[in-house]
């Protein structure tokens, strides 16, 4: 977690993900990468890239500038490296395609929920980078004084083509000292026996060296109402979950469960691309 990109419209939920990305760069030694993306018409962005001074999109370009350098005057961000970045175009790809360029390894961005669809880069938009990126995506929904992670669950359907998320999640909980419980959910269109299921993730995690976890077979309504209400039993401080990228399915659930997810749960959500 050298690089952590952070999308950011200037809202709350925005300054939340950037105050969790600072307590990470903090404790990590790691850069920001802030990010803006300015809702311009194509017209001005084609004069933009002509090099024409267009002014409604150059007033714009200095605002966004104005509301940078007050945050940067933030406590929260004191002694840590956060790098600037405005850009004159709303794409969703636009954000992996960047996240790429600056070479990060996360991106930690905000989000308030199912009927939060009117800002930038929170609700619905959360869940269309977490669609479209392969690398891990950190949901934040709340404010966190402090960040931290001791019990950290781990969804899956854990047949061998999630083993490349699952070492990702052993890494994360790693450098946070957490430990992870592995989930999976039962229902009654997808029932699997608990000897079965038990055997499924002892294979499954055959060979790796992280052993901080327990093993739990969680039966309810839905794939997602389980993964919701196991980790609210057990007051889990992160779930995380696999998706197929441009999909944005994990194929073992009969819907967007990843999307779902980062709408409905009110504790932070990882992603993690198959």
């Amino acid at each position: 977690m050298k690089k952590i990109l952070v999308p950011t419209d200037f809202s709350q939920e925005a300054e939340n993900a950037l105050k969790v990305a600072a307590q990470i760069a903090r404790k990590h030694g790691s850069e920001i990468h802030l990010l803006h993306m300015l809702e311009i018409p194509m017209q001005d962005i084609d004069a933009v890239s002509a090099h024409v001074e267009v002014p409604e999109v150059m007033f714009f370009m200095k605002m966004a500038h104005k509301k940078f350098e007050e945050i940067m005057d933030s406590d929260y961000l004191k002694d840590i490296t956060v790098h600037e970045i405005v850009k004159p175009e709303a794409s969703f790809n636009n954000v992996v395609e960047i996240c790429h360029e600056q070479g990060a390894n996360i991106i930690i961005m905000g989000s308030h929920g199912a009927s939060g669809f009117k800002e930038m880069f929170v609700g619905s938009n959360a869940e269309k980078v977490v669609r479209n990126s392969d690398v891990p995506v950190l949901v934040i929904k709340n404010e966190h004084d402090e960040f931290s992670i001791d019990d950290f669950v781990f969804a899956s359907d854990f047949k061998n083509d999630s083993k490349e998320t699952y070492r990702q999640a052993t890494e994360f909980a790693t450098a946070f000292g957490a430990q992870i419980h592995l989930l999976m959910v039962n229902t009654a269109g997808n029932f699997t026996t608990t000897k079965k299921a038990n055997e499924r993730i002892n294979a499954f995690i055959e060979g790796y060296s992280f052993k901080n976890y327990t093993v739990n077979i969680y039966n309810d309504n839905s794939v997602e109402e389980g993964i919701l209400n196991f980790s609210k039993d057990i007051d889990a401080d992160l779930i995380g979950i696999s998706t197929h990228g441009r999909q944005g399915i994990a194929h073992f659930f009969n819907g967007s469960i990843s999307e779902d997810l980062v709408n409905h749960a009110k504790r932070p959500v990882i992603t993690f691309k198959i």
